[in-house]
């Protein structure tokens, strides 16, 4: 499993907007004390990578339900709306928090155009007969496989490796979310987690 090549999709990343340097641990707590700006700084930072996630892991059914980068945004708007009840507790958690309100928006949406609820599993939004891209890329084998290793690891190892090759963030990004001092700190940190995951898959594999 190789990791991705940097990629923009068109978009300038955070890394190279030299005046967003701040770190996303400070941009909450401004938030928290009612700084719009803050909070609008926090959506611009981490909308495309959450949607890169969002598109990479819905099957098509979730998809159709709703146009996913309005999805998305929804979510991390009405998330951010309550940003004074997120506690940070581990490295990665906002991340995770925003994947969570993601599949949150999902369900709402599922049960409000009544699409097959009873066969949903919304704990890894599957359903028969619909696979992700993430399932088409790799099988849905070797995907159920990528998510059994994924568990086995520490936090900051499971975020590494979902920032970089699912969200894909940027080195100076995934820096950010992990509290790493330098790209090369992070860029590190993403192959050390990697090597364990293919161990992992490899021993899981037989």
């Amino acid at each position: 499993m190789d990791m991705p090549e940097d990629r923009s999709d068109g978009v300038v990343s955070t890394s190279a907007q030299s005046v967003d340097v701040e770190s996303t641990v400070h941009l909450l707590e401004r938030a928290r004390a009612g700084d719009r700006n803050a909070l609008d700084r926090l959506l611009a930072r981490h909308l495309l990578p959450l949607k890169r996630w969002a598109r990479g892991r819905l099957p098509q059914w979730a998809r159709d339900l709703a146009d996913t980068d309005d999805l998305v945004q929804d979510a991390l708007l009405q998330t951010f709306k309550r940003i004074d009840g997120f506690e940070a507790r581990g490295v990665g958690a906002l991340q995770a928090y925003m994947r969570q309100a993601v599949i949150n928006r999902v369900r709402d949406e599922v049960r409000k155009k009544g699409r097959r609820p009873d066969a949903a599993d919304f704990d890894r939004l599957e359903i028969d007969g619909g696979m992700s891209p993430l399932e088409l890329a790799i099988g849905r084998e070797s995907l159920a496989r990528y998510e059994r290793a994924l568990a086995t690891l520490r936090d900051d190892e499971r975020e590494a490796i979902i920032g970089r090759l699912e969200m894909g963030y940027t080195y100076d990004e995934l820096a950010d979310v992990l509290g790493k001092p330098t790209s090369e700190a992070a860029r590190k940190a993403a192959r050390r987690a990697l090597l364990r995951l293919t161990r992992e898959m490899d021993r899981l594999g037989g």
